[in-house]
């Protein structure tokens, strides 16, 4: 990563975190799974991926942000949380999401992705209310009515999985291209998220009485890279083609 990206990515970090992305083939499509956080605590209520801290025991000679200590940290908040066993070499890798200053939870976050495991979900009473699995375009309706909390990472990795055909498929694609980072920062109004390589993640820090994010859909001219979150459903905008 360039000098200018890590400089941003170091702004107001406070820990590090992994998450894993688990998928299956269903009936009518590929599915994810899904868990629902308990009504207190850091997102409250919000349904999540597998996934927590990077701890002490995740991190051998490197650093807590490194990739290693993140397949080890996914794999053991997978089965602290959802009772199922993933192997290291499983986990295909494809965002590193840095948090905008301000959120509930400012950790770092690497996301991996793999095909479901054997076994039945055995779910923490203390971290994890239910679990589902739900295609993404059904989580996507959901939220969109009001029935789901979701946070941007989760929304936008979801968004993203709605094309798949298979679960072949998805991690293929996954796997194909390089880990994406987002780099994250609210807009003003705090209504949406612009992440670093969108054209207004610099400017209106520069002039404090612009509006970050106009009123405008997925057609914007310009370089846009943003989630739109000030009504449902929510309008994610990547004029870049690049990530989800």
């Amino acid at each position: 990563m360039s000098g200018e990206l890590d400089a941003l990515m170091d702004d107001g970090v406070m820990g590090y975190a992994a998450t894993v992305v688990l998928l299956r083939d269903g009936e009518r499509g590929v599915e994810v799974l899904l868990a629902e956080r308990p009504h207190r605590g850091r997102y409250p209520g919000a349904w999540v991926f597998p996934g927590g801290a990077v701890e002490p025991e995740d991190v051998a000679d490197g650093s807590p942000d490194d990739e290693g200590a993140a397949r080890r940290a996914a794999v053991r908040e997978t089965q602290e949380e959802v009772g199922l066993v993933l192997a290291t070499h499983d986990l295909v890798p494809f965002a590193h999401w840095t948090p905008p200053p301000g959120a509930p939870s400012p950790r770092r976050t690497w996301f991996f992705a793999a095909r479901v495991p054997e076994g039945d979900l055995v779910l923490a009473p203390d971290e994890v209310v239910q679990a589902e699995w739900l295609r993404p375009d059904d989580v996507l309706e959901r939220h969109a009515l009001g029935g789901m909390t979701l946070w941007p990472p989760t929304w936008v990795t979801v968004h993203g999985l709605t094309g798949a055909a298979s679960v072949d498929e998805a991690l293929a694609e996954l796997a194909s291209g390089e880990v994406t980072p987002y780099v994250s920062r609210y807009s003003d109004d705090r209504t949406a998220v612009i992440w670093q390589d969108d054209e207004a993640f610099d400017s209106d820090a520069e002039r404090p009485d612009a509006h970050a994010v106009p009123d405008e859909g997925p057609d914007a001219h310009g370089t846009r890279h943003r989630l739109i979150m000030d009504r449902l459903p929510w309008i994610y905008t990547n004029t870049l083609g690049a990530g989800f």
